[in-house]
């Protein structure tokens, strides 16, 4: 179950299952899967079924949603054997090189992770 599908949006599209990609997590409020262009050997993107725009268009009302995308980025890691580390970066805004307008989380890990990110 999705809600707030955004019609133009890929994610809301993939969380709907009209595009097609192979699952790692879902549940009823969220959809992770891997990213088509993977900047690490395990590099996940974990979307919210609803659409919303960015972390700055989020309030109060979406903080246990929040705490889920991060709880659910965490399991997946475990999952992945990612007992060495990982990172999970949200893009937000243009200057924060969101490039898909629809809130989501990159766990990326496998790999030496370097700072500054970029």
């Amino acid at each position: 179950m999705y809600t707030g599908h955004a019609m133009d949006c890929v994610f809301c599209k993939i969380a709907a299952g009209e595009i097609p990609t192979t699952a790692v997590y879902q549940d009823r409020q969220i959809y992770a899967f891997a990213d088509i262009h993977p900047k690490a050997p395990v590099h996940i993107l974990v979307i919210p079924r609803e659409h919303i725009s960015s972390l700055a268009e989020t309030g109060a009302e979406k903080r246990a949603l929040l705490g889920h995308l991060l709880g659910v980025a965490a399991e997946i890691a475990r999952q992945k054997g990612l007992a060495k580390g990982y990172r999970v970066v949200i893009n937000s805004g243009e200057e924060g090189g969101q490039t898909v307008d629809h809130l989501h989380l990159h766990l990326m890990g496998g790999r030496q992770m370097t700072w500054p990110p970029g």
